[in-house]
């Protein structure tokens, strides 16, 4: 079906939640994907941080091939072994004592919630359930979980919220504080905000939350959805913060494409949760856990992560110069391969102009470009990035001053 065609079927077929690029992408290979019309393009996006092994990377393929020949779901009535050596790899490579499994972000937030009030209750009663997240952060898109994304636009229009969220200032250890009370329950964060810009959460402030969380025994929860398996550099960005959470929950690059979430916890707190108490028909079938099997195996015994520190650096380092050449480039800020750039421009015009050039970006928010590409990406690929946004820089620039004339 051609592009035309199929933007005129989506229109009329699918419900209108996304603004999509005027492109139909239809395969891919390592950091290159591949229009209707055969069209290359570097994909610094990677399906929004869940590519981390690029396209068709063979093992990912191979494991998905084979478990879909031999068994794809059955339900959690009964025992499968990729659930369970996907859960003993977690455990062992984590702060973690137990895992459950989902489908996606958003359900791992809610896991987590739940399992955090459930805890709460068991030990304290019904009165303890409130959970503190940060201004400027995004959890998902569930009711829950949008009512926990401290971004008053993801909110608008779905009111009445749900009841026991407050929000507190990022990276502001006093504000959040002042906040707890008889009735915290447990204090969410994501290490790095994301979607709400690219905001790296200082180690000093971490720190001071667990030692926090530790004396009034409040659970600390890290939305590991985006910054996860090997993303920054290490399995999990906690492990280069110096801080270990109670319960961490992912989604994105565990699958490296197919859907699948989890939330892990420490023993004291993942036992709060009794049989019944929590569900999901899908998650953690056969077919998820053995995609999700062999992107950890792959990033843990294939040289990936730390190729992925070298590409982190060399990205961040790039950007920075950027920064000191360009004047339309405010700030530049993240850790390992995931990066933002704020300018001083509107941030979809910058992706439409890099899209035209080859380049896939993504904008979150108004003004900052975010980039989160496969951790297979080269320092060729970072250099075509650079050049392109240098281009477009230099244009917007002249264009500016050519205006005010």
């Amino acid at each position: 079906m051609p592009t035309e065609e199929l933007k005129d079927a989506a229109a009329k077929y699918l419900m209108q939640t996304y603004t999509r690029q005027p492109i139909s992408i239809v395969r891919g290979r390592g950091t290159r994907v591949y229009d209707l019309e055969g069209r290359e393009y570097i994909d610094f996006v990677g399906g929004i941080a869940v590519n981390v092994l690029g396209h068709g990377h063979p093992d990912l393929v191979h494991a998905i091939q084979r478990q879909a020949a031999q068994l794809i779901h059955v339900s959690n009535l009964y025992y499968t072994e990729p659930q369970v050596q996907l859960a003993k790899m977690l455990v062992e490579h984590s702060f973690a004592d137990r895992a459950f499994f989902c489908n996606s972000g958003a359900e791992a937030n809610e896991a987590a919630i739940k399992l955090a009030r459930r805890y709460a209750h068991a030990k304290y009663g019904p009165e303890r359930f409130e959970v503190i997240t940060m201004t400027n952060s995004f959890h998902g898109r569930t009711l829950a979980t949008i009512t926990a994304t401290g971004q008053e636009k993801v909110q608008k229009g779905f009111e009445p919220l749900m009841p026991g969220f407050a929000y507190a200032p990022f990276n502001d250890f006093g504000a959040v504080e002042a906040m707890v009370g008889e009735r915290t329950a447990a204090i969410m964060l994501e290490p790095i905000q994301g979607e709400g810009g690219v905001h790296v959460a200082d180690r000093e402030y971490l720190a001071q939350l667990r030692t926090l969380c530790t004396q009034r025994d409040i659970l600390l929860i890290f939305d590991e959805v985006q910054t996860g398996m090997g993303r920054t550099g290490t399995l999990f960005a906690y492990q280069q913060l110096g801080v270990e959470p109670d319960i961490m929950t992912l989604a994105k690059g565990l699958g490296g494409g197919v859907p699948i979430g989890a939330c892990l916890a420490k023993e004291k707190v993942a036992s709060a949760f009794q049989p019944g108490d929590h569900a999901s028909t899908f998650g953690g079938n056969p077919l998820a856990c053995a995609a999700a099997l062999a992107v950890c195996r792959t990033l843990l015994d294939g040289g990936i992560l730390e190729h992925a520190k070298r590409m982190g650096d060399y990205l961040a380092k790039s950007l920075a110069d950027c920064k000191d050449r360009q004047r339309i480039v405010r700030e530049v800020r993240g850790l390992g391969l995931l990066q933002g750039v704020e300018i001083d421009t509107d941030a979809k015009s910058v992706v439409a102009d890099c899209l035209v050039r080859g380049v896939l970006i993504n904008a979150a928010g108004e003004r900052v470009l975010r980039f989160v590409p496969p951790l297979v990406v080269t320092q060729r690929d970072i250099d075509k990035l650079l050049d392109t946004l240098t281009v477009i820089f230099n244009r917007r620039v002249v264009e500016e001053k050519a205006g005010r004339h």
